[in-house]
């Protein structure tokens, strides 16, 4: 069972910048995507990034809003998936959620595990 736990949220103002991590206990072939989610108040989930963590696909952006300002990577000595989180607007304020899979795709329904999600606050 591959357990995801998120860390790094907070509160910033806008045009802060903020790094999420999310550490995984195993790695399996169900969990080869690393993706973050977030969902803000009264809203639907909604996918962020993905990024292959061993097979060749590299990094895939859900969300255009982000591109230019959220970096995904990871470090699988260890085994943590990093967003890095610049220039941040009011509008990305979420609760933000890793979420693993065997492929990277933008609907929740194709990820296996979850972690508990991370708040990010970003007041104007």
């Amino acid at each position: 069972q591959v357990q995801l736990v998120e860390s790094g949220g907070g509160s910033v103002q806008a045009g802060g910048s903020l790094r999420l991590s999310c550490s995984r206990s195993i790695h399996t072939v169900n969990s080869n995507c690393v993706a973050w989610f977030r969902q803000a108040p009264e809203k639907e989930r909604e996918g962020v990034v993905g990024i292959y963590i061993y097979t060749s696909g590299g990094t895939i952006y859900y969300d255009e809003s982000v591109q230019g300002r959220f970096t995904i990577s990871h470090d699988n000595a260890k085994n943590t998936v990093y967003l890095q989180k610049n220039n941040l607007k009011p509008e990305d304020t979420a609760m933000y959620y890793c979420a693993a899979g065997p492929t990277c795709s933008r609907a929740v329904v194709d990820y296996y595990y979850w972690g508990q999600g991370t708040q990010v606050t970003v007041s104007s």
